[in-house]
């Protein structure tokens, strides 16, 4: 089969991706590392970003789910992962064998993992959660005693060993939010209870993107960055990418589909909400919510095309939308950029936000498997990894981009 020319595609630059880690190292230069690439690397395709972001020196990946963790294990990552939201059922022994950090948030989780890693005949390791004051996951300090004293029993016993404790922020994008002094004693007195338990963590970690970049307090033994890595900011109180050395590392671009031009009066898609106000060329995009562009930036969302801003032309569909190009011209095949990192004049992630009223993390999570990444740039040297769980010539890989990235236009996006 033949290789097409794409209707849509995201550009990852990898090359990007890891000077962004290199830079973030660089701001917590005593802690470790945690590479995020949860979410699908936050929609930047986990494999081929986890190859990065080792070749870029990341001691750590982080996980959601434990399925994401065993995905990178059966992509051939030999490195440390730690994986966090759990529900019954586990799958615990699976983890365990697989040499997972598996984080525990209270008994419940602890009583189902022990059995399972008696039954694997392994150690299982363990990080503690610690709820701080997010209010999500993680062991209220009510119930941390117990929680400890359990799992330093477990420890004593050899079935578990204790390889971290930590903690997330609720509000560290707003520096100055009075719980974020408040979170990070609470953390420090976790760690205190631990301690005296008995407990000696191998890494102590709290810091999120916005705390590695503005908290050096909460740096600890290792920083968690994840959106700040794909080079958006957390929140416009923390900065902008810029102000950090980083760099925004998706571009979401199509290929218009037609061109034609219009009559005045002529209502544009679903509803007629915009309606042209003269004669003008008209130029359709051929992406919609179901490629992850947010309905809501119906006659707001900017994307570039002949070489200007254009606004979303009514409603967004499912498949497609529509720019008004006034008295300009376009032919159809010419690029259409949804985002990018603004080099060029073309919209970024964050404008997009702007316009939806929503996060830059939701932007470019969202973008939806039916759009091809393609990567650019180089990882640099990389821990190969490949779909049979083979690791291949360990340390002398070429880094992302093989013919057996998940992501590959032409290859199935899983």
């Amino acid at each position: 089969m033949t290789d097409s020319p794409l209707r849509a595609r995201a550009e990852i630059d990898l090359t990007a991706y890891g000077a962004n880690i290199r830079a973030l190292r660089g701001i917590a230069p005593r802690a470790q590392f945690m590479a995020v690439v949860k979410a699908d690397a936050y929609g930047h395709g986990m494999v081929p970003c986890a190859r990065a972001a080792r070749a870029a020196g990341a001691e750590w990946l982080g996980t959601a789910t434990p399925q994401e963790a065993l995905q990178l294990r059966a992509a051939g990552d030999r490195g440390r992962i730690l994986c966090w939201l759990w529900t019954p059922g586990g799958p615990w022994r699976d983890a365990v064998e697989a040499d997972l950090d598996i984080t525990v948030s209270g008994l419940w989780a602890l009583r189902e993992l022990l059995p399972a890693a008696r039954a694997a005949g392994r150690t299982a390791r363990v990080q503690l959660k610690a709820d701080t004051g997010l209010g999500r996951n993680g062991c209220l300090a009510a119930d941390w005693p117990e929680l400890v004293a359990a799992a330093r029993a477990a420890e004593a016993e050899g079935v578990i060993e204790v390889t971290g404790v930590w903690s997330h922020f609720a509000c560290a994008d707003e520096p100055a939010h009075p719980s974020v002094p408040g979170q990070l004693a609470a953390f420090r007195d976790a760690l205190a209870v631990a301690e005296r338990a008995g407990l000696r963590p191998e890494v102590r970690h709290m810091a999120n993107s916005p705390a590695t970049l503005t908290l050096p307090d909460a740096h600890f033994d290792l920083v968690r960055p994840g959106i700040a890595s794909y080079g958006l900011s957390p929140s416009p109180e923390v900065g902008v990418p810029a102000d950090f050395g980083l760099r925004p590392v998706m571009a979401f671009k199509a290929a218009l589909a037609q061109v034609k031009e219009a009559p005045a009066g002529l209502g544009i898609s679903y509803g007629h909400h915009y309606v042209t106000p003269g004669r003008t060329t008209l130029a359709l995009v051929p992406v919609g919510y179901a490629d992850g562009v947010p309905r809501h930036a119906s006659g707001t969302g900017p994307v570039l095309v002949a070489g200007k801003w254009r606004t979303v032309a009514g409603r967004v569909a499912m498949d497609q939308f529509v720019v008004d190009l006034g008295g300009d011209t376009a032919a159809v095949g010419d690029e259409a950029v949804l985002f990018g990192a603004g080099d060029h004049g073309e919209p970024t992630a964050e404008d997009w936000a702007r316009a939806a009223s929503t996060i830059g993390y939701e932007i470019v999570t969202r973008i939806g498997p039916r759009v091809p990444r393609v990567y650019v740039g180089a990882a640099g040297d990389a821990i190969p990894m490949d779909d049979t769980g083979v690791d291949e010539d360990a340390g002398t890989g070429t880094g992302a981009g093989t013919d057996t990235d998940p992501h590959r236009p032409g290859s199935h996006h899983g």
